[in-house]
C-alpha cells in the first residue's frame, strides 16, 4: 500500500499494512539548530525555511528522520480578500514596537524581538460603510482565484500520486477573526447583528464557490480541510450557540459539496480546547479533528470516541514534548499511543510544529519505534 491508500484505510476502519508515520513541520529555529549541530546541512535548513511544508527541504528532513509524509498536504484557491490590503507600518513607538496594518485590515502592535501573537489594537472594518467600500469588493468570486494550470497538472497525477492530498475548503470564522480581531468581532455580534451575519455568509459563500471550482478542475482529492483557530486553552472564542446558529450550517454546505465529488473525509484544524464546538462540526459533516493538543488540557481522541462513537476521527495527539527528553520518554509515548491507535480512524502526529528543544536523534528514534509498533 502507498500512504494515500493507508490513510484512506485507517480513516474508514479498514485493514492496512502499517500506520503511516506522519509529520507536521518544524519551527524555523529547530532546523537552524539541527543545522548548527550538523544533523542537516545549512542548504537543507534554508530550503525548508523558504518552502515550508512539502518543500524539497521538508521532504529531505522527513526522509532523514523516518517520517512518511507531511499531514499539511493541501492546495487551494484564493479564499478571502482578493487582493489583500497592503501591509504597512502605521507608526513606531519609543520602545521600537511597530503599529502594523496587516493585509487583512487588522491593526496590531508587534514588539521587537518577540516572536508571538501580536497585540490587537483595532481594524479598518469599523462599520457597514467600510465593509461595503473596502471589504465586500475584495470578497467576490472570479476564476482568477483559481490556479487552473497548476490544478490541471495536479489532476494529471491522480493515478500515480502516492501521498494524500486535501483540498483546503477555507475558514468560516477564523479568517473573519483575522480581519477584525477577537474583541471587535465579539462586539459586532451585539452592535450590528445584521452586518455580523452578512460577513459570515459572504465569506462562506465565496469559499464554497472557490472549493467547487477547485473540484471541477478534476483533482481526485483525498479529503477536504478547514482552518479555524477559534479556541484557546479554556474553550471557544465564540459562544457555541452563536456558532451553531450562524456558522454551523455553512459547514454542511461544504460537506454536501465534498460528497458530490466522492470525498467523505473532512478535517478541521482548530487550536485550543475545542470540546464545546466539536458537536457543531460533527452535526454538519466535519468528521476529523486536527490537531489533538496534548498540552495543558490533555486532549485525546479517547474521550471523544467514547462520547461520539465512530463518527469522530482524529489526527494528532502525539506529545511532542518527549522530543526534548530521552529515549525512555519516547518509548513511553509510543506505549501511550498504542491503545489510541487501536480505536481506529486515528493517526498520531506531533501537533503543530516540532520546537527547538527537540533533539534530532530522539525524533529519529520516535520514527524508528513508530514503524516497529504500528
Amino acid at each position: 500500500m502507498n500512504n494515500r491508500q493507508r490513510v484512506r484505510a485507517v480513516m474508514h476502519y479498514e485493514n492496512y499494512d502499517r500506520m503511516p508515520c506522519v509529520a507536521f513541520g518544524y519551527w524555523t529555529e529547530t532546523v537552524d539548530k539541527w543545522a548548527d549541530e550538523g544533523y542537516i546541512t545549512r542548504d537543507i535548513a534554508e530550503d525548508y525555511k523558504r518552502g515550508g511544508d512539502n518543500s524539497r527541504g521538508d521532504r529531505t528532513i522527513m526522509d532523514m528522520l523516518g517520517f512518511d509524509f507531511n499531514w499539511q498536504s493541501v492546495v487551494s484557491g484564493a479564499q478571502d480578500l482578493f487582493p489583500a490590503f497592503e501591509r504597512k507600518v502605521l507608526s513606531v513607538e519609543k520602545d521600537g514596537s511597530q503599529i502594523i496594518q496587516e493585509s487583512t485590515g487588522h491593526i496590531v502592535r508587534i514588539k521587537p524581538g518577540l516572536d508571538s501573537i501580536p497585540g490587537e489594537l483595532g481594524t479598518i472594518l469599523k462599520d457597514r460603510d467600510a465593509w461595503e467600500k473596502e471589504f465586500l469588493p475584495r470578497l467576490q468570486f472570479s476564476m482568477d482565484r483559481i490556479p487552473t494550470e497548476r490544478f490541471k497538472a495536479i489532476a494529471a497525477e491522480n493515478e500515480t500520486r502516492q501521498d494524500p492530498l486535501w483540498l483546503h475548503l477555507g475558514s468560516l470564522y477564523g479568517k473573519i477573526r483575522d480581519m477584525l480581531g477577537v474583541v471587535e468581532l465579539s462586539y459586532l455580534q451585539a452592535d450590528d447583528e445584521d452586518l455580523y451575519v452578512e460577513i459570515i455568509d459572504t465569506m462562506a459563500n465565496l469559499q464554497l464557490k472557490v472549493a467547487e471550482a477547485a473540484f471541477k478542475t478534476g483533482i481526485a482529492f483525498d479529503g477536504g480541510h478547514f482552518w479555524e483557530d477559534i479556541c484557546f486553552k479554556n474553550g471557544p472564542l465564540i459562544n457555541p450557540a452563536t456558532f451553531a446558529e450562524y456558522v454551523g450550517p455553512h459547514y454542511r454546505d461544504f460537506a454536501d459539496l465534498c460528497l458530490k465529488y466522492g470525498v467523505d473525509q473532512i478535517s478541521l484544524d482548530c487550536d485550543g480546547c475545542i470540546d464545546k464546538l466539536v458537536p457543531v462540526w460533527l452535526e454538519n459533516g466535519v468528521n476529523t479533528m486536527f490537531p489533538i493538543e496534548v498540552g495543558t488540557w490533555h486532549a485525546s481522541i479517547a474521550p471523544w470516541r467514547e462520547k461520539y462513537g465512530k463518527a469522530i476521527h482524529g489526527v494528532g495527539g502525539m506529545d511532542k514534548r518527549v522530543f526534548g527528553m530521552d529515549k525512555a520518554a519516547i518509548e513511553a509515548e509510543i506505549e501511550r499511543l498504542k491503545p489510541l491507535v487501536d480505536l481506529g480512524a486515528y493517526i498520531p502526529c506531533p501537533d503543530h510544529r516540532i520546537p527547538p528543544d527537540a533533539k534530532f536523534e530522539l525524533v529519529a528514534y520516535y520514527c524508528e519505534l513508530f514503524h516497529k509498533a504500528f
